[in-house]
């Protein structure tokens, strides 16, 4: 499976890497690659915006709004947070989940965090969240995108999502911040750079860097994310 780079450095918005996951899908199959964004609440393609985000708050500390086309729940990520993409021509989320989750919470536990997969599509440590993941599928492939918390501003996260007090009983929590911890709290030396080198040692034994005419076609898809109606949802 490749690496997939980007033949620039500069900052992209959330969106364009979600587009980027639709390209390495139809495109070229599969493909693995990790990024970060500024401040951004994404919400799951089936949930109730004014319901899950504070807009009122987002809008006034400038935090980016998207909604992406996996099922799942919100979440906040900033550049303290690892996301991660793994594109598989392999089909079928009973065997594509627990066949990456497992794979991403042994990375953990070689970089010395006690990580255990819990349900589906988290990663606990002390009982406490530092990864969730979600699942897309797409006509040429399968399509996982995880969060990877290191040192995300929790206060800010604790504000922007506003989960129903329902779901969070179903975890046996208050709010948001009893349920999810930062990897820095377990492992403070632990570096972004040394996780992303030992999941690319996991999962990848090739680079591709994507060409200019590749840049342009996602782009393209990009498009689809930025479009209000798509953003809003269907709640009134």
């Amino acid at each position: 499976m490749d690496f997939i780079l980007l033949p620039d450095r500069a900052h992209k918005p959330l969106s364009f890497y979600l587009a980027m996951e639709e390209y390495v899908a139809a495109a070229i199959g599969c493909g693995f690659f990790v990024w970060q964004v500024d401040p951004t609440v994404i919400i799951g393609r089936n949930q109730d915006l004014r319901s899950e985000v504070d807009l009122e708050y987002c809008n006034a500390k400038g935090i980016n709004i998207v909604r992406r086309k996996s099922g799942g729940g919100c979440v906040y990520a900033d550049r303290g947070n690892l996301m991660i993409s793994y594109i598989t021509p392999r089909k079928g989320v009973d065997d594509v989940f627990p066949f990456f989750m497992n794979r991403l919470a042994g990375v953990l536990r070689d970089c010395g965090v006690n990580a255990m997969v819990t349900g589906r599509n988290d990663i606990l440590v002390g009982g406490r969240k530092v990864s969730g993941s979600a699942f897309f599928v797409h006509p040429g492939a399968s399509i996982v995108h995880s969060t990877l918390m290191f040192n995300v501003d929790l206060d800010v996260l604790e504000r922007a999502i506003t989960p129903s007090a329902e779901k969070l009983s179903r975890h046996a929590v208050r709010s948001v911040r009893q349920r999810v911890a930062n990897l820095a709290e377990f492992a403070p030396d632990l570096s972004v750079e040394a996780v992303t080198e030992a999941l690319k040692a996991t999962f990848c034994d090739s680079e591709r860097v994507l060409t200019g005419l590749e840049i342009d076609s996602v782009r393209q898809l990009e498009k689809s994310y930025h479009k209000e109606s798509f953003i809003l949802g269907k709640a009134p």
